[in-house]
């Protein structure tokens, strides 16, 4: 029995030990997304603060492809050791449980979450030649002539798509959806008028309002951006903060990650996003640092999953 013990004991010293060294060598950050985005700014900022806390490289190696699919089977696949961690967004982890059939990973089951890093939410923006300069007067202009205005979405099943809708829902009115191929050619569609309604982020329409391009009336967010500070929050629109809400960019490694590991993680990516200079350079971006925890994410998850599958299914979306 002693010397069972005293195995016992010395294996746990060394998993210890080996937690204790984390990290030893450079972190691999997959970005499910390609480069110059959102997910990219928000990857290659926070990791670089993140680097000088951990005292190790935190490579980005950008995997994009299906709504985030692929990034995050990759993860969800790799060693629990901490060295490979995943960066990804509302949809990969909302969204997608309803949009396949046959997913290669279950967000409550195959990741431990480090946290949400930023968030990212949508102002919504209008063509300015419509008549309509609140959100209430939207409301009237579309039930006057339901379907007759065109909404643009980043594309079938994005968060432009379901957030419109949910506020179509909010409102009732009647909009006509027209996917694109992103969000900037969705914006671009409102700005040459071959549609009326889109959402972006702040910094995605910032310079097209200043210069008259677009119309902004609201944005999904509980406190105005700083970026466009004469926009009003869709609470103070007169519309209902949880129907326009905004995507966010999160941290998570394989399920099994020793939790001590995703704590380290979750305290170098917190101290990133809290310095000034990196914090000042995601508000530019229209990304809110956040640093939010780890449990916090997985509630949030939980919530979205029926959230976002009551929206697929009303719209009639069907799974892949």
């Amino acid at each position: 029995m002693r010397f069972l013990a005293v195995l016992l004991f010395l294996g746990w010293s060394a998993v210890a030990s080996a937690q204790d060294a984390y990290p030893s060598r450079p972190i691999r950050l997959i970005v499910s997304f390609t480069p110059g985005g959102g997910a990219d700014l928000t990857a290659r900022t926070v990791g670089q603060g993140m680097a000088e806390t951990l005292r190790q490289p935190v490579v980005v190696e950008n995997r994009p492809g299906a709504n985030g699919l692929l990034g995050a089977t990759a993860v969800a696949k790799s060693a629990p050791d901490g060295y490979t961690m995943l960066l990804t967004d509302r949809g990969a982890l909302g969204v997608n449980p309803s949009l396949y059939k046959q997913l290669p990973y279950d967000p409550l089951r195959d990741f431990e979450y480090v946290g949400i890093v930023t968030s990212a939410p949508y102002v919504l923006v209008i063509d300015p030649k419509l008549a309509a300069k609140s959100l209430g007067e939207l409301a009237r202009l579309a039930k006057a002539k339901p379907g007759g205005i065109n909404y643009a979405s980043f594309g079938v099943a994005s968060m432009a798509q379901l957030n419109l809708e949910a506020l179509k829902a909010r409102l009732g009115i009647d909009l006509t959806h027209v996917p694109y191929k992103g969000a900037g050619p969705a914006v671009q569609a409102v700005v040459a008028g071959e549609a009326g309604v889109t959402i972006a982020s702040p910094a995605a329409v910032l310079g097209f309002v200043r210069d008259g391009r677009l119309r902004a009336l609201a944005i999904g967010a509980p406190s105005r951006s700083p970026l466009l500070p004469e926009v009003p929050t869709l609470t103070e629109a007169g519309g209902d903060e949880d129907t326009l809400v905004p995507t966010y960019f999160a941290f998570a490694l394989p399920a099994g990650t020793p939790r001590a590991i995703a704590e380290r993680l979750h305290e170098a990516m917190k101290r990133a996003v809290s310095a000034p200079e990196i914090a000042e350079r995601l508000r530019a971006a229209g990304l809110e640092p956040t640093g939010g925890t780890g449990d916090a994410l997985r509630e949030l998850v939980a919530r979205d999953i029926p959230r976002f599958r009551k929206i697929i299914q009303d719209v009639g979306i069907q799974p892949e």
